[in-house]
């Protein structure tokens, strides 16, 4: 069959066809595993601020590339237009967590699979990719880390200070020193049941002006 014959009548004819019934069980299809992954997302979420609408857009993504793909497969012509159209469109947002984008990712699988008309191979795959990441991301650290910020008067001050901190895992991230005085920013590890009176001791050693215990995750401060 050369080129030509590609773009027949007849063949344009018959790739024209159109279920009803395949079009709307793929886009049931690909509902149920947007939901799913809207699941996965909260579940995992440990961002700053929650958004709302980036967990509808996973699935809103999810059913809009199956009927991208259901329209591809099912007209040449159409396929042909679609890549020239999509070549020219430039998606732009800002991702604040990496893991934003496994997300994104796999909406969009979910989609061509699922237009694609592998639907068990969407369901199992999407099964496996949620428990992976129910596994890990919520997988439990043995100590969390915090940020120690102290203001001293001059050096004897900071060394009375950090003095307090023998009994802590920490180890100084950034020092800055000014004639009003030395501010020093230490990353402390503290377990589970951990206790933050040692803030106070820092806090009320001679020469320290202030001491400030900040919740630090290696991404955001809350």
């Amino acid at each position: 069959m050369s080129f030509q014959d590609i773009f027949k009548s007849n063949f344009l004819d018959s790739v024209q066809s159109f279920s009803l019934l395949d079009t709307a069980l793929a886009l049931v299809i690909s509902l149920a595993l947007g939901l799913f992954v809207f699941f996965v997302y909260k579940k995992t979420f440990h961002g700053v601020l929650y958004s709302s609408t980036f967990g509808v857009s996973l699935i809103g993504m999810s059913m809009v590339t199956t009927l991208v793909i259901l329209a591809v497969t099912s007209n040449v012509v159409l396929s042909l237009g679609m890549v020239g159209a999509l070549s020219i469109v430039r998606f732009r947002a800002a991702i604040k967590d990496p893991l934003d984008i496994v997300y994104l990712f796999w909406a969009l699988a979910c989609g061509i699979v699922t237009g694609a008309g592998q639907f068990l191979m969407a369901i199992v795959g999407s099964l496996v990719a949620g428990i992976v990441l129910l596994v890990f991301v919520n997988r439990k650290e043995n100590d969390h880390p915090y940020l120690l910020v102290v203001s001293c008067d001059d050096d004897r001050a900071e060394h009375v200070a950090f003095a307090a901190l023998s009994h802590q895992k920490f180890v100084i991230k950034s020092k800055t020193v000014t004639t009003d005085g030395v501010e020093v920013t230490a990353e402390v590890r503290l377990p589970d049941d951990g206790t933050t009176n040692f803030v106070n001791q820092v806090a009320a050693s001679n020469g320290v002006r202030s001491a400030v215990l900040v919740s630090y995750n290696g991404e955001y401060m809350s």
